[in-house]
């Protein structure tokens, strides 16, 4: 059995020496529906860093007795493939997706605790953040990096400060990344041309790993007339927005007491929402008046969910099923780790499906299956690449995580959706593949030195953590 074949490039290499070889795993892929199937005992065939076959079992000219190893020279087509992976007790997954997250702010982690949204603003996060500097962004974001790498996670959508300093930290780790420099009106003009000249720059950096967007703040700190502009300068330009919207249901009444309008109906108003748009949060989102204003936006809406800050600040959570419904996608996410404390997407993953059950008052909804969807489909659509990532076949990227499925947490295996969401972890990631390079094999990081950047950042944190100034980089009023 061959997994169908997603819609490629043309001049894909399908013969000739493979780069990399995976055999005997268990690859999670998806059906001309979009149904994820299970290949057993498949052979992934990487060449040029993008997926070139999927399939089950050995060749029927393969003798019985072969080793894995002649099986992965066989599957090459040629004895000259690079690296062979051993995929035996592995479930071979497409990489995961960290739909929203501000990964320098790990060096805030653990910082802010307990406290309601506006006291973890205006009283920790946003005087510590004036104390920001390109070398904190820089550490941050590479010790955020390979904490995603360790859990899986092949592509994240960051949005945040200094953000040449996380495009180097993308370009190192080897990671992809859909990158956009935050901006406040507060800023004035200049803010919203750092945007564009950051978004322009960065586009198709690190060997084209790297995707670029515009990034204002939030309708509550930009105004429609900077959003208005900002609609327009993604249109003229291809650019994806990024933008936290509807984020709890004060930021919604609050919006409706001052201009009428709930967070989404002024995207609507500004031209946001017909342009492609990724919409952080939306835990706030008024059913009656935002669901069919999503309905009707001419642009490619999607939602990123990060649900275990929603739990930690007391909000509601993203509507997923109402969203799915509405035909907009709704990827994982994590937010930043001074909120979040981990970038842990395996989590998200878990979380969405029992919280979902929880408010929903259903316990066939959200199903195992249905939770691999948004972490792997799902989420490429909602990032914009959902041709390119998102599923193992034919012509995608190769973006590939090995799972180890052997330990006794995970084992036996009656239903492996429900074992992969209930019951694996983040840790039992054991190698980590993206564009056909390996960033992790067996549990150990190859592109990162970790003890050396946590080491450096360390001695950052006294003067990074000062609030003895007074400053803000802005008000958080919602």
């Amino acid at each position: 059995m061959t997994t169908p074949p997603a819609p490629g490039p043309a001049g894909l290499r399908t013969q000739g020496p493979a780069d990399l070889v995976v055999t005997g795993c268990t690859a999670l892929t998806h059906d001309a529906r979009g149904e994820i199937v299970f290949v057993h005992d498949a052979t992934i065939v990487v060449r040029d860093g993008r997926i070139a076959s999927v399939t089950a079992g050995a060749p029927e000219d393969l003798p019985a007795e072969a080793t894995h190893a002649t099986y992965a020279a066989h599957a090459a087509n040629a004895t000259h493939a690079v690296e062979h992976l051993d995929g035996r007790g592995t479930v071979a997954l497409p990489g995961l997706v960290n739909c929203h997250t501000h990964t320098p702010m790990v060096a805030l982690r653990g910082l802010a605790e307990d406290l309601p949204a506006h006291a973890w603003f205006n009283d920790w996060i946003w005087p510590v953040e004036s104390n920001l500097t390109e070398r904190v962004v820089g550490l941050g974001a590479r010790l955020a990096c390979a904490e995603m790498i360790r859990g899986g996670v092949t592509t994240f959508a960051d949005h945040y400060f200094a953000m040449d300093e996380v495009a180097a930290a993308t370009a190192q780790s080897g990671l992809r990344a859909v990158l956009g420099q935050a901006y406040f009106s507060s800023q004035g003009p200049q803010g919203r041309a750092a945007s564009l000249d950051f978004a322009l720059r960065q586009r198709g950096a690190a060997d084209g790993r790297i995707t670029t967007c515009l990034a204002p703040h939030a309708p509550y700190t930009v105004d429609e007339s900077d959003l208005a502009a900002t609609a327009a300068l993604a249109r003229d330009h291809g650019l994806l927005v990024h933008i936290h919207a509807a984020e709890n249901r004060e930021q919604t009444a609050n919006s409706l007491a001052r201009h009428g309008r709930t967070p989404i109906e002024i995207l609507e108003r500004a031209g946001l929402l017909d342009v492609d748009v990724l919409l952080a949060h939306t835990t706030g989102l008024d059913a009656a008046r935002d669901l069919p204003v999503l309905r009707r936006a001419g642009g490619r809406v999607a939602v990123a969910s990060a649900p275990r800050g929603y739990l930690k600040f007391g909000w509601d959570t993203t509507p997923v099923r109402a969203l799915r419904e509405a035909g907009v996608p709704v990827g994982l996410a994590t937010d930043g780790a001074a909120s979040n404390n981990t970038l842990d997407v395996w989590e998200s993953m878990a979380l969405t499906a029992l919280v979902q059950k929880y408010v929903e008052r259903d316990p066939t909804w959200l199903t195992a299956r249905q939770a691999l969807d948004h972490a792997t489909l799902q989420s490429a659509r909602a990032v914009g690449l959902g041709d390119e990532i998102g599923t193992l076949a034919a012509g995608r990227r190769a973006d590939i995580l090995l799972v180890d499925m052997t330990g006794p947490h995970t084992q036996p295996v009656h239903d492996l959706a429900a074992t992969l969401v209930h019951s694996a972890r983040s840790a039992d990631v054991r190698t980590t593949i993206v564009a056909g390079r390996v960033l992790m094999r067996d549990r150990e990081l190859l592109t990162l030195d970790v003890p050396q950047i946590a080491a450096e950042l360390n001695t950052l944190l006294p003067e990074l953590i000062d609030r003895s100034h007074g400053k803000r980089i802005q008000e958080y009023e919602g």
